[in-house]
């Protein structure tokens, strides 16, 4: 297998990253996962409880969405954005693009007499919106490695992850407040009047305007010889691959369960937490990823990617595991906890990897390939794998307590085959034979 090719040596952007930079897009950040925290955190349980639709119908509502996520960053959005050199462009009408698009899901969604359809029609609408928010994805991958070089990567991943954490526990906690209206209404009042959906698309339309102080991105081109493309591509083909191939099992698994482990903490006969506790649950792995991202600059200083990827694979294992066998809200509690952690370690390190197999001049169309391990992963497996085998044991008369412990422990495999293949990935300079960071 080929090593990783040269790293670069110098921020390739047409304008350089400073501090007035890294604020505009930080406050894009603390508001894009203020957003992600209000409304995903809520919407599996509405799905399940409030409109009635199984453990796997539940989890089409990310599979779709990302499966048109992935096509149109790989096909279109990914192709634009090489071709253009546009980063910014993108993220802004990717956002302002979805918070409309948000508000005619929830109109619609109000018109259907049957839970079963209103259900669907959320699904299919959300599926539309995240072609919108797949601008907005390409274009914030891209414009990360534009700005910033190989080294500082891992390092400005981990600040935004923390950063963003603030935003996500806010979130979180007003989604929690809303979606039984403080306590005054019923379950699932938010979603259902529209109050959760209003507050996200004003969110997004509010987090378009610290980007309209951000550089756009893209780089400066400078002529390479043939010979060098060519060796380049071939370099880069195997590794890459096999890096994908890793990052869809470790993806894959540690967020296959979630959609559906909501739904298991609030069973009645489980631990039928209500969704205020719920928000504090979650809200731990915020705090874990605000106080861990703290930390990653100085991780990956002394530690190469490859390391501390697996050892963040390795909390996402334990995480599961925790889950699996807890019988107890502390240990679920550490658990989340765990997940936070692993979630930052592997965003950062991951990214900072393959940002540096990624050629210059296609950031667009790798990066969605990239990106396609993470986005599919929160849906994909849910709907294949996990929601068919919590459904079936249901089904064939298991507790349903059980049925969802299985899930977790078929998600640990899934890391735990993705962690074999990462092993094989050589982290050495072809010609020097040392780590490259």
């Amino acid at each position: 297998m080929s090593g990783l090719p040269e790293p670069e040596t110098e921020i390739q952007s047409a304008v350089p990253p400073g501090r007035k930079t890294l604020l505009n897009i930080s406050s894009f950040q603390i508001l894009a996962m203020f957003r992600r925290g209000l409304f995903y955190t809520y919407v599996s349980i509405y799905l399940k409880n409030f409109l009635g639709l199984s453990v796997t119908e539940t989890t089409f509502f990310a599979t779709f969405p990302m499966i048109m996520n992935v096509l149109f960053q790989t096909f279109i959005w990914g192709t634009v954005s090489d071709r253009f050199q546009l980063r910014r462009t993108l993220i802004v009408v990717g956002e302002l693009s979805a918070a409309l698009s948000t508000l005619v899901v929830w109109f619609l969604h109000t018109l259907p007499e049957s839970n079963q359809v209103t259900g669907y029609v959320i699904i299919v609408g959300l599926s539309i919106v995240e072609i919108f928010w797949s601008m907005s994805n390409v274009g914030w991958s891209a414009l990360l490695s534009d700005l910033y070089p190989p080294r500082e990567r891992a390092g400005i991943q981990g600040r935004l992850s923390s950063i963003g954490a603030v935003g996500r526990i806010i979130g979180i906690w007003v989604g929690g407040l809303a979606y039984d209206g403080l306590g005054q209404f019923y379950e699932g009042w938010g979603f259902d009047q529209g109050l959760l959906f209003f507050i996200a698309s004003a969110v997004m339309i509010g987090s378009t305007v610290p980007m309209f102080f951000a550089p756009e991105g893209g780089i400066v081109k400078s002529p390479v010889p043939r010979r060098d493309k060519r060796r380049e591509k071939h370099d880069l083909s195997r590794l890459f691959l096999v890096f994908l191939i890793a990052m869809i099992f470790i993806n894959f698994g540690r967020n296959s369960v979630a959609v559906v482990q909501s739904q298991y903490l609030s069973l009645d006969e489980g631990f039928n937490v209500s969704s205020s506790l719920l928000s504090y649950i979650t809200n731990t792995a915020s705090v874990a990823i605000l106080m861990v991202g703290l930390f990653v600059r100085r991780m990956s200083e002394r530690f190469n990617d490859k390391t501390l990827l697996l050892a963040g694979s390795a909390l996402a294992i334990a995480s599961l595991l925790g889950v699996a066998l807890a019988n107890d809200l502390g240990t679920i509690f550490l658990s989340s906890f765990m997940r936070g952690a692993s979630d930052v370690i592997v965003l950062a390190t991951s990214y900072s990897f393959v940002s540096k197999l990624i050629p210059r001049g296609s950031r667009g169309r790798q990066f969605a390939l990239f990106n396609a391990t993470l986005f599919l992963s929160w849906g994909l497996p849910g709907t294949l794998i996990v929601g068919p085998l919590i459904d079936g044991l249901i089904g064939s008369g298991v507790s349903q307590v059980f049925s969802y412990r299985m899930g977790f422990i078929a998600a640990t495999i899934l890391v735990s085959i993705g962690v074999l293949i990462l092993m094989f990935v050589h982290n050495t300079h072809p010609k020097t034979g040392k780590s490259w960071r």
